[in-house]
Order: structure tokens, then sequence, then C-alpha cells
């Protein structure tokens, strides 16, 4: 599990295909990384990964075909930069929301305004996500807890504080860029059950 506060920027600096899978070779910032062990659970742009190996500030990742196809990870390049959190411990503070690291769609940054230090974004998600978004809402993009500030009629918005611009890929956030959405799963829970009773009774 993950808390959604992101932790920081890590780098890509190999992308390996092999046979149906790829390896993610991908640096960390100095102090972030030396005490992680393999089989560590680490979320990479949200994307729950589990660490098959260790190179000083480097760390392996293999994706599987099905990540590959539902997430961003299948457009990764070499130099990319990836939001990263080291999954929580027990006596972690949880300053977000949980994240479980399964991310359920692809979404997109329709539009970016400035709002002083901060910035509004609005992304694009499909339609069948959208019945779980709600106005002030949990929401995950890139591993990142946001809260919805407001609905649109292909998404949503969420606003960036300046410390969130500078600690995540956000702060080169612009139109077109593909991100990665979890929905927060009391929220789909809800949804779901509402829509199954209402089904069953003919409504």
């Amino acid at each position: 599990m993950f808390t959604g506060i992101v932790q920081g920027k890590a780098t890509v600096v190999q992308v390996a295909p092999d046979q149906d899978l790829v390896r993610l070779k991908v640096s960390f910032p100095e102090g972030k990384i030396e005490d992680v062990e393999r089989g560590a659970s680490v979320a990479l742009n949200g994307v729950c990964l589990t660490v098959v190996g260790l190179q000083g500030n480097v760390v392996d990742f293999d994706v599987m075909q099905t990540s590959l196809q539902l997430t961003s990870l299948g457009q990764a390049k070499v130099g990319d930069s990836l939001n990263f959190e080291r999954a929580m411990k027990g006596q972690d503070e949880v300053g977000g929301h949980l994240l479980s690291g399964h991310v359920a769609t692809m979404g997109k940054v329709a539009k970016v305004d400035i709002l002083g230090h901060g910035r509004l974004l609005t992304i694009d998600v499909p339609e069948a996500l959208r019945p779980y978004l709600f106005s002030k809402g949990y929401i995950g993009v890139d591993g990142a807890s946001l809260t919805i500030v407001d609905l649109t009629a292909e998404g949503f918005t969420v606003s960036l504080i300046p410390e969130t611009l500078q600690l995540t890929n956000f702060g080169h956030a612009a139109a077109g860029m593909v991100v990665n959405i979890e929905i927060d799963s009391q929220t789909r829970a809800v949804v779901d059950t509402v829509e199954r009773m209402l089904a069953q009774r003919g409504l």
C-alpha cells in the first residue's frame, strides 16, 4: 500500500524489452533507495512494481505486458522522470489517501492553467471511469494523492501547489501529457454497490 505522497522523482536510464516484459533501470536520488531490498514494492508513476535488482542508486523493475498496456510505463523512454513512492510502513503517517498501485486507466492532460505559483490541471479520462469522479473526492494521478477540484464534461480538474510541482513530474505538465489514474477504492466500492442494487430493483 501507498499513501499517495510522492517522495521524489527518479530517472529512467534503460528500457530493455525481454520477450513478454520490459526491464526498467531507474536511477533514484541519493539517499532515497539505499536500504531497499529485492522483492520490495515501489510505485513508479503510481504503478506498484517489485524490485528485481539493485546497483547502488539504480534499481531494476520488470514490467509485464498488462502494465505496459494499461499504464504510461508502456511509453517510458530513457531520460523520463517518474514520480516514486516506497511502500508505506505500519507506523507511517497517511498524509494523502491509501493507494494500491493498481492503475485503472490512463488519462490525458487537456489544459494547464497558471494560478499564481500553482497550477490547475484539466485531465480527461475514459467515459467508463467518470461515474467514480466526485467534486472534492480523492483521485490518484501518477501516484500522487490529489483532491478533485471540479468535474468537466470529459474528466476533472486538480490544483497543484508549488511543493507538489517541485517534488513531482507535474512541474513539466503540458497539454497531451499521459497520466496514470487510480480511483479511490472506497469510492469505487460505494458506486459499484449502489449501481448493483439499483439494477437488481430494475431502476
